[in-house]
Protein backbone atom coordinates (compact mmCIF):
# COMPACT_ATOMS: atom_id res chain seq x y z
CA UNK A 1 0.00 0.00 0.00
CA UNK A 2 1.64 3.41 -1.13
CA UNK A 3 2.44 5.39 1.79
CA UNK A 4 0.56 8.84 2.69
CA UNK A 5 3.21 11.75 1.39
CA UNK A 6 4.80 13.72 4.10
CA UNK A 7 3.65 17.00 4.07
CA UNK A 8 5.26 20.64 5.82
CA UNK A 9 4.83 23.82 4.87
CA UNK A 10 7.40 25.83 2.63
CA UNK A 11 6.96 29.63 2.88
CA UNK A 12 6.47 31.89 -0.21
CA UNK A 13 10.46 32.48 -1.77
CA UNK A 14 9.46 34.41 -4.58
CA UNK A 15 12.32 36.76 -5.17
CA UNK A 16 14.82 34.50 -3.19
CA UNK A 17 18.03 32.69 -4.60
CA UNK A 18 18.88 29.15 -4.07
CA UNK A 19 22.11 27.29 -4.57
CA UNK A 20 21.77 23.56 -4.12
CA UNK A 21 24.84 20.70 -4.09
CA UNK A 22 24.51 17.59 -5.50
CA UNK A 23 20.90 18.21 -7.31
CA UNK A 24 21.10 16.48 -10.33
CA UNK A 25 19.50 13.37 -8.59
CA UNK A 26 17.99 11.87 -5.65
CA UNK A 27 17.67 14.15 -2.27
CA UNK A 28 19.50 16.94 -3.82
CA UNK A 29 16.63 17.09 -6.65
CA UNK A 30 13.87 16.82 -4.72
CA UNK A 31 14.85 19.70 -2.23
CA UNK A 32 15.89 21.55 -5.14
CA UNK A 33 12.42 20.62 -6.67
CA UNK A 34 10.92 21.81 -3.51
CA UNK A 35 12.59 25.21 -3.40
CA UNK A 36 11.29 25.97 -6.92
CA UNK A 37 7.93 25.37 -6.00
CA UNK A 38 7.53 27.87 -3.35
CA UNK A 39 8.99 30.07 -6.21
CA UNK A 40 12.71 30.71 -5.37
CA UNK A 41 15.41 31.33 -7.99
CA UNK A 42 17.25 27.91 -8.12
CA UNK A 43 20.94 27.56 -9.14
CA UNK A 44 22.40 23.59 -9.67
CA UNK A 45 25.99 23.79 -9.69
CA UNK A 46 26.43 20.13 -10.80
CA UNK A 47 29.61 18.09 -12.54
CA UNK A 48 27.38 15.71 -15.17
CA UNK A 49 25.84 18.44 -17.58
CA UNK A 50 23.16 16.02 -19.03
CA UNK A 51 21.99 14.78 -15.73
CA UNK A 52 21.80 18.47 -14.44
CA UNK A 53 19.45 19.12 -17.59
CA UNK A 54 17.74 16.08 -16.99
CA UNK A 55 16.97 17.32 -13.28
CA UNK A 56 15.85 20.74 -14.88
CA UNK A 57 13.46 19.54 -16.95
CA UNK A 58 12.09 17.54 -13.90
CA UNK A 59 11.49 20.37 -11.28
CA UNK A 60 9.89 22.32 -15.03
CA UNK A 61 7.64 19.33 -15.27
CA UNK A 62 6.53 19.21 -11.87
CA UNK A 63 6.67 23.42 -11.79
CA UNK A 64 6.35 24.56 -14.87
CA UNK A 65 7.02 28.18 -14.11
CA UNK A 66 10.45 27.00 -11.94
CA UNK A 67 13.04 29.69 -12.50
CA UNK A 68 16.15 27.17 -12.29
CA UNK A 69 19.24 26.77 -13.82
CA UNK A 70 22.73 24.81 -14.26
CA UNK A 71 26.57 25.88 -13.28
CA UNK A 72 29.57 23.85 -13.15
CA UNK A 73 31.00 22.22 -10.20
CA UNK A 74 32.85 19.48 -8.99
CA UNK A 75 33.44 19.80 -5.33
CA UNK A 76 36.63 17.27 -5.63
CA UNK A 77 38.07 20.16 -7.48
CA UNK A 78 38.81 23.39 -5.25
CA UNK A 79 40.08 25.28 -8.69
CA UNK A 80 36.57 24.18 -9.85
CA UNK A 81 34.94 25.47 -6.41
CA UNK A 82 36.91 28.76 -6.72
CA UNK A 83 35.73 29.18 -10.41
CA UNK A 84 32.14 28.73 -9.37
CA UNK A 85 32.52 30.95 -6.76
CA UNK A 86 33.71 33.93 -8.41
CA UNK A 87 30.50 32.88 -11.40
CA UNK A 88 27.97 33.64 -8.84
CA UNK A 89 29.88 36.44 -7.21
CA UNK A 90 30.29 38.12 -10.68
CA UNK A 91 26.85 37.44 -11.62
CA UNK A 92 26.00 40.07 -8.08
CA UNK A 93 22.64 38.19 -7.22
CA UNK A 94 22.60 37.64 -3.33
CA UNK A 95 22.08 33.99 -2.23
CA UNK A 96 19.78 33.63 0.62
CA UNK A 97 19.57 29.61 1.05
CA UNK A 98 23.11 27.61 0.28
CA UNK A 99 22.07 23.67 0.99
CA UNK A 100 25.73 22.12 1.18
CA UNK A 101 23.86 18.52 -0.21
CA UNK A 102 26.23 16.75 -2.37
CA UNK A 103 28.54 13.95 -1.21
CA UNK A 104 30.09 10.98 -2.04
CA UNK A 105 29.78 7.74 0.31
CA UNK A 106 32.68 4.78 0.56
CA UNK A 107 34.06 4.39 -2.68
CA UNK A 108 35.43 0.43 -2.63
CA UNK A 109 38.83 1.74 -2.30
CA UNK A 110 40.78 4.29 -0.92
CA UNK A 111 40.74 7.39 -3.46
CA UNK A 112 42.11 10.69 -3.58
CA UNK A 113 40.72 14.15 -5.71
CA UNK A 114 42.56 16.66 -7.79
CA UNK A 115 44.22 18.22 -5.11
CA UNK A 116 45.50 15.10 -3.17
CA UNK A 117 42.73 15.07 -0.84
CA UNK A 118 40.98 11.72 0.23
CA UNK A 119 37.90 11.52 -1.56
CA UNK A 120 35.04 12.06 0.73
CA UNK A 121 36.49 14.35 3.21
CA UNK A 122 37.39 16.22 0.09
CA UNK A 123 34.33 16.20 -1.25
CA UNK A 124 32.07 16.38 1.25
CA UNK A 125 33.96 18.53 3.69
CA UNK A 126 36.67 20.39 2.10
CA UNK A 127 34.91 21.35 -1.05
CA UNK A 128 31.94 22.69 0.83
CA UNK A 129 34.09 24.66 3.25
CA UNK A 130 35.75 25.99 0.47
CA UNK A 131 32.95 26.76 -1.58
CA UNK A 132 31.24 28.66 1.35
CA UNK A 133 34.21 30.94 1.91
CA UNK A 134 34.16 31.91 -1.77
CA UNK A 135 30.40 32.70 -1.68
CA UNK A 136 31.10 34.72 1.49
CA UNK A 137 30.30 37.96 -0.35
CA UNK A 138 26.96 37.18 -1.73
CA UNK A 139 25.83 35.11 0.69
CA UNK A 140 26.31 38.00 3.35
CA UNK A 141 24.45 39.94 0.80
CA UNK A 142 21.45 37.68 1.08
CA UNK A 143 21.77 37.39 4.75
CA UNK A 144 21.87 33.68 3.49
CA UNK A 145 20.37 30.62 5.79
CA UNK A 146 23.67 27.81 5.43
CA UNK A 147 22.03 24.46 5.98
CA UNK A 148 24.98 21.75 5.88
CA UNK A 149 23.64 17.76 5.02
CA UNK A 150 25.25 15.66 7.49
CA UNK A 151 24.52 11.93 8.01
CA UNK A 152 23.12 9.72 10.98
CA UNK A 153 27.19 8.44 10.28
CA UNK A 154 28.72 11.69 12.23
CA UNK A 155 27.04 9.94 15.55
CA UNK A 156 29.50 7.07 14.68
CA UNK A 157 33.80 7.23 14.54
CA UNK A 158 35.79 10.39 14.92
CA UNK A 159 37.93 12.86 13.21
CA UNK A 160 41.13 10.93 12.21
CA UNK A 161 43.27 14.22 13.62
CA UNK A 162 46.41 12.54 13.24
CA UNK A 163 45.98 11.50 9.56
CA UNK A 164 42.95 13.43 8.04
CA UNK A 165 43.39 12.12 4.69
CA UNK A 166 43.47 8.49 5.87
CA UNK A 167 47.40 7.63 4.23
CA UNK A 168 47.63 4.76 6.35
CA UNK A 169 44.88 1.82 7.79
CA UNK A 170 41.82 3.70 5.26
CA UNK A 171 38.44 2.73 6.66
CA UNK A 172 35.49 3.58 3.95
CA UNK A 173 33.12 4.03 6.20
CA UNK A 174 35.43 5.68 8.79
CA UNK A 175 36.66 8.30 6.57
CA UNK A 176 32.49 8.62 5.84
CA UNK A 177 32.00 9.66 9.27
CA UNK A 178 35.15 11.89 9.80
CA UNK A 179 33.69 13.70 6.66
CA UNK A 180 30.56 14.61 7.92
CA UNK A 181 31.43 15.30 11.51
CA UNK A 182 33.86 18.40 10.19
CA UNK A 183 31.21 19.08 8.15
CA UNK A 184 28.96 19.31 11.01
CA UNK A 185 31.62 20.89 13.39
CA UNK A 186 32.25 23.45 10.67
CA UNK A 187 28.41 24.42 10.15
CA UNK A 188 28.54 25.28 14.08
CA UNK A 189 32.11 27.60 13.65
CA UNK A 190 30.62 29.06 10.53
CA UNK A 191 27.50 30.10 13.19
CA UNK A 192 29.78 31.39 15.52
CA UNK A 193 31.54 33.32 13.10
CA UNK A 194 28.78 34.71 11.81
CA UNK A 195 28.13 36.09 15.29
CA UNK A 196 30.92 37.35 16.34
CA UNK A 197 31.99 39.46 13.11
CA UNK A 198 28.43 40.40 12.09
CA UNK A 199 28.40 38.79 8.70
CA UNK A 200 24.30 38.28 9.33
CA UNK A 201 24.56 34.61 7.91
CA UNK A 202 22.47 32.09 9.58
CA UNK A 203 24.10 27.97 10.29
CA UNK A 204 22.79 25.47 11.23
CA UNK A 205 22.39 21.49 10.47
CA UNK A 206 20.09 18.60 8.71
CA UNK A 207 20.19 15.13 8.00
CA UNK A 208 18.37 13.13 5.72
CA UNK A 209 17.93 9.75 7.43
CA UNK A 210 18.45 6.80 5.14
CA UNK A 211 16.68 6.10 1.87
CA UNK A 212 17.19 5.01 -1.76
CA UNK A 213 19.62 7.26 -3.38
CA UNK A 214 22.58 6.93 -5.58
CA UNK A 215 25.15 7.33 -2.86
CA UNK A 216 25.58 3.41 -2.17
CA UNK A 217 23.67 2.60 -5.88
CA UNK A 218 26.64 1.35 -8.56
CA UNK A 219 29.22 4.26 -9.19
CA UNK A 220 31.71 3.68 -12.10
CA UNK A 221 33.35 7.04 -11.70
CA UNK A 222 34.03 5.85 -8.10
CA UNK A 223 35.28 2.04 -9.17
CA UNK A 224 31.79 0.61 -7.94
CA UNK A 225 30.69 -1.25 -10.60
CA UNK A 226 27.42 -2.95 -8.92
CA UNK A 227 24.96 -1.64 -6.27
CA UNK A 228 25.74 -2.45 -3.05
CA UNK A 229 24.04 -4.86 -0.64
CA UNK A 230 23.16 -1.69 1.53
CA UNK A 231 21.20 0.07 -1.16
CA UNK A 232 19.54 -3.04 -2.39
CA UNK A 233 17.91 -3.45 1.21
CA UNK A 234 17.18 0.27 1.56
CA UNK A 235 15.42 -0.18 -1.82
CA UNK A 236 13.31 -2.85 -0.29
CA UNK A 237 12.59 -1.45 2.92
CA UNK A 238 11.41 2.09 1.44
CA UNK A 239 9.58 0.28 -1.28
CA UNK A 240 7.44 -1.56 1.46
CA UNK A 241 6.97 2.10 3.80
CA UNK A 242 9.17 0.03 6.29
CA UNK A 243 11.78 2.48 8.70
CA UNK A 244 13.33 3.85 6.16
CA UNK A 245 12.10 6.92 3.92
CA UNK A 246 12.15 7.91 0.32
CA UNK A 247 13.91 10.86 -1.59
CA UNK A 248 11.18 13.30 -1.02
CA UNK A 249 10.93 12.29 2.74
CA UNK A 250 14.76 12.55 3.11
CA UNK A 251 14.78 16.32 1.69
CA UNK A 252 12.33 17.29 3.89
CA UNK A 253 14.52 18.15 6.59
CA UNK A 254 17.03 20.46 4.69
CA UNK A 255 14.25 22.40 3.29
CA UNK A 256 12.58 22.55 6.65
CA UNK A 257 16.12 23.39 8.03
CA UNK A 258 16.72 25.99 5.33
CA UNK A 259 13.09 27.98 5.21
CA UNK A 260 11.06 27.00 8.04
CA UNK A 261 10.56 30.52 10.05
CA UNK A 262 10.73 28.22 13.08
CA UNK A 263 13.99 26.61 12.25
CA UNK A 264 17.33 28.07 14.43
CA UNK A 265 20.58 28.89 13.80
CA UNK A 266 22.98 26.06 15.48
CA UNK A 267 20.38 23.46 15.57
CA UNK A 268 19.75 20.14 14.04
CA UNK A 269 16.56 18.85 12.12
CA UNK A 270 16.50 15.35 10.96
CA UNK A 271 13.02 12.60 10.53
CA UNK A 272 11.49 11.96 13.54
CA UNK A 273 10.51 8.33 12.85
CA UNK A 274 12.34 4.91 14.70
CA UNK A 275 15.89 5.59 15.04
CA UNK A 276 15.45 9.32 13.09
CA UNK A 277 15.70 7.33 9.57
CA UNK A 278 12.50 7.83 8.07
CA UNK A 279 9.47 10.05 8.96
CA UNK A 280 8.43 13.97 9.47
CA UNK A 281 11.48 16.47 9.94
CA UNK A 282 11.92 17.60 13.81
CA UNK A 283 15.00 18.65 15.70
CA UNK A 284 17.50 16.35 16.30
CA UNK A 285 19.82 16.28 19.50
CA UNK A 286 23.14 17.08 18.59
CA UNK A 287 24.73 14.41 17.86
CA UNK A 288 28.40 14.31 20.66
CA UNK A 289 31.21 14.23 18.75
CA UNK A 290 29.63 17.84 16.79
CA UNK A 291 29.23 19.19 20.72
CA UNK A 292 33.39 20.58 21.48
CA UNK A 293 33.37 24.09 20.18
CA UNK A 294 37.27 23.21 20.45
CA UNK A 295 36.75 20.87 17.90
CA UNK A 296 34.84 22.85 15.66
CA UNK A 297 37.45 25.38 16.11
CA UNK A 298 40.83 23.05 15.09
CA UNK A 299 38.23 21.83 12.09
CA UNK A 300 38.34 25.23 10.81
CA UNK A 301 41.99 25.76 11.44
CA UNK A 302 42.28 22.43 9.16
CA UNK A 303 40.55 22.83 6.48
CA UNK A 304 41.73 26.36 6.32
CA UNK A 305 45.64 25.40 6.19
CA UNK A 306 44.50 22.01 3.88
CA UNK A 307 42.69 24.08 0.96
CA UNK A 308 44.90 27.33 0.94
CA UNK A 309 41.51 29.16 1.60
CA UNK A 310 40.56 31.60 4.55
CA UNK A 311 37.27 33.63 4.67
CA UNK A 312 37.53 37.38 3.99
CA UNK A 313 35.58 40.15 6.17
CA UNK A 314 34.14 41.38 3.10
Amino acid sequence: MPRTPIQIDVPDLAGRRAVVTGASDGIGLRIAARLAAAGAEVVLPVRNAAKGQSAIETIRRESPAAQVSLRDLDLSSLDSVSQLAATLVAEGDPVHVLIDNAGVMTPPSRQVTVDGFESQFGTNHLGHFALVAGLLPVLRAGRAQVTSQISVAANSHAMNWADPNWEHGWNGMRAYSQSKIAMGLFALELQRRSEALGWGITSNLAHPGVAPTSLLAARPELGRADDTMGVRVIRLLSARGILVGTPESAALPAVYAATSPDAMPSHFYGPSGAGHLGGAPAEQRLYSRLQSEADAGRVWALSEEMTGVAFGAV
